[in-house]
């Protein structure tokens, strides 16, 4: 084998790795699509974060539109998307909570001082159901219709364009469907 050969193969390599890296680190982390689209929501049942003597479970969520958000006092992000939950509470939209990997405590205490969006609140201390659900990170948003089935998923905190330009009219569009 020519000598240039040798030193060539390596340089290719190295080439086609770097080009290959730099593809990926381009890509916007949001965009990453869900394997749980348009499928049911993962089964759980755990214990309200205020009343842990009291479960809840995704067929609560079953005969309407949901938001489920995955949150946590520890996230800086979730503070704050926060005031955006509020307002979408106050406009009517159903928005249970999933406390991830937190302090009980420290997540009711966090509630009394910002406010709460959620009609309820489970309790994921060990992170199970997050990991159940696909989630990568705090904040973590997804619609669920009213068959129980995820059909959007926001990676993130929610923003006023994303929660006007894709929230809204999708939620819209899925309370106007036969469920």
């Amino acid at each position: 084998m020519p000598r240039f050969v040798r030193y060539l193969a390596p340089l290719v390599a190295f080439i086609a790795l770097a080009g290959l890296l730099y593809k990926g680190l381009s890509l916007d982390p949001k965009l990453v699509p869900s394997p749980l689209i348009d499928k049911p929501a993962p089964a759980f049942s755990l214990p309200l974060l205020q009343h842990p003597d009291t479960l809840i479970s995704n067929s609560d969520f079953k005969g309407e539109v949901t938001l489920f958000n995955v949150w946590a006092t520890w996230c800086v992000a979730c503070r704050q998307e926060h005031p955006l939950l509020m307002q979408l509470a106050k406009q009517g939209v159903r928005i249970y909570g999933l406390n991830y990997k937190d302090e009980r405590a420290a997540a009711k205490r966090w509630l009394q001082m910002f406010g709460d969006p959620y009609l309820a609140n489970a309790f994921d201390e060990d992170g199970r159901t997050g990991i159940n659900w696909g989630v990568y990170g705090t904040p973590e948003t997804f619609v669920v219709d009213k068959k129980g089935i995820i059909r959007h998923k926001v990676i993130g905190p929610l923003t006023s364009e994303s929660i006007k330009h894709e929230l809204l009219p999708l939620l819209k569009q899925l309370q106007e469907e036969d469920g």
